[in-house]
């Protein structure tokens, strides 16, 4: 059984819920603030975790720096810029952007660390990529005029934003595989991602400039909201996808990581009423049928 590419898609189911649970609370605090305030609740919940189950042990500087960089490069930047797209943009079109970090992590992982991919498995990777972006780029279908889908300032500021974030998570990705491959407890690289993640967003956030302070105080509402995202899309979804980095290579597993914008499609007819166009869900099936490429191979 391909348990870790089933690993990769459970962390992508995890954000398909999570890019809906996190837009309202990103846009009441801003998108540094509410990064800073869930890598908070997310670095506690993961502590108690390693630490209630004995798992932080002697780490190896080599791995630390590693781990370290990894999170300031796909948490601390991937993330901030992602939720500054998800605000401008809805989860329907920084889905499709973000879910570019598979082709960008796929050559990634050729150039830097040799990682050849069989032709059926570059055929995989090609669909799912063309079927992602024809779910989450075309038409919104009657879900059009939903809050999910409101543009916010430029079209193409946002753009440029989710796809630094997209290379962000793509290069993080990179940058964790050695240590994930040498069988480096995926809990505690998470927590050694998240805790340099949060620090740097404090050192950010101290610095005078209005722009990087929260937009309001978390209300309670406001406060479940993001436990809840940091929870399934962090806790659970990142420690996946660093279980997966374990034994799967960098493209494969960035791409099935990357299906979450076609998974969000029957969540987004669930909560709008409204169901998505027949492109998106022509790209869907694309997508599926990519994955089941790569699983064959």
């Amino acid at each position: 059984m391909p348990v870790h590419e089933l690993a990769a898609l459970g962390a992508a189911a995890c954000w398909a819920i999570t890019g809906i649970l996190s837009q309202s609370a990103a846009q009441a605090l801003g998108p540094f603030g509410f990064n800073r305030l869930r890598q908070g609740m997310v670095a506690i919940m993961l502590a108690v975790i390693v630490i209630a189950t004995g798992r932080l042990g002697g780490i190896a500087f080599g791995d630390l720096w590693r781990l370290s960089l990894s999170g300031v490069v796909g948490i601390f930047l991937g993330d901030t810029l992602l939720y500054v797209t998800l605000i401008r943009l809805g989860p329907r079109r920084s889905g499709a952007l973000f879910a570019l970090n598979a082709p960008m992590a796929a050559l990634m992982g050729w150039l830097a660390l040799g990682e050849s991919l069989s032709p059926l498995a570059m055929l995989g990777v090609v669909l799912s990529t063309a079927g992602v972006a024809m779910a989450v780029l075309g038409r919104p279908g009657r879900s059009g005029a939903h809050r999910f889908e409101t543009i916010e300032g430029s079209v193409w500021i946002a753009t440029g934003y989710g796809l630094l974030a997209a290379a962000g998570q793509a290069l993080g990705s990179l940058i964790a595989r050695p240590v994930m491959a040498s069988g480096f407890d995926p809990y505690v690289a998470s927590l050694v991602r998240v805790s340099i993640a949060v620090a740097c967003l404090i050192l950010l956030m101290a610095l005078p400039i209005a722009e990087l302070k929260p937009r309001n105080k978390p209300t309670p509402r406001v406060l479940l909201l993001t436990a809840l995202s940091g929870l399934i899309a962090m806790v659970i979804g990142m420690t996946l996808l660093m279980f997966a980095l374990q034994g799967g290579k960098v493209g494969i597993v960035s791409t099935l990581s990357a299906l979450s914008p076609v998974l969000i499609l029957p969540v987004l007819w669930a909560m709008t009423g409204a169901r998505p166009s027949p492109t998106s869900w022509a790209g869907a099936v694309m997508a599926v049928m990519g994955m089941a490429l790569i699983f064959l191979s």
